[in-house]
């Protein structure tokens, strides 16, 4: 998918190092930067065992503007699903109709596969964020809460 000088790709194993840089940003902002303990290793060894896939944002130099980072999963109320672990676009690069892109090709690729959900989590305090899923008419769910198990 292109569109003026932005390109939306699938992520390759060279592209790990910028999604790790990527996410640790992102772990930075959400407040929680020593939560980040995944290595660049993680990533790539992920990566080419098909964990998880990914789009990224490009500009007409390379430079990678923004990632998603996905993978199938399934609902037994809904069928096959997928989850968005992550959703990041450079603070630059905001506003510029990047992100959308990014999650149209995102939504494209549910479609291919024939899913019937996409999940993925944003925090309350996020605004920004919500007010861009409004527009593609999410649900919030408030009723369930989020668990985990670490090891």
């Amino acid at each position: 998918m292109t569109s003026n000088t932005i390109t939306i790709r699938r992520a390759t194993l060279a592209d790990m190092p910028t999604y790790h840089r990527f996410v640790r940003e992102l772990a930075i902002f959400e407040k929680a930067p020593e939560a980040h303990t995944a290595t660049i290793a993680d990533y790539e060894k992920d990566f080419s065992e098909g964990i998880f896939q990914g789009q990224v944002a490009e500009d007409e130099h390379g430079t990678i503007l923004g990632i998603t980072l996905y993978y199938m999963a399934y609902s037994t109320w809904k069928g096959r699903m997928m989850y968005l672990d992550d959703f990041v676009v450079t603070e630059a690069s905001r506003g510029k109709g990047i992100g959308k892109m990014l999650f149209d090709a995102l939504l494209l690729e549910c479609k291919h596969r024939e899913c019937k959900m996409l999940k993925f989590q944003v925090l309350r305090w996020n605004e920004p964020a919500i007010e861009f899923y409004k527009k593609y008419a999410a649900t919030f769910d408030d009723e369930w809460l989020d668990v985990k198990l670490y090891f």
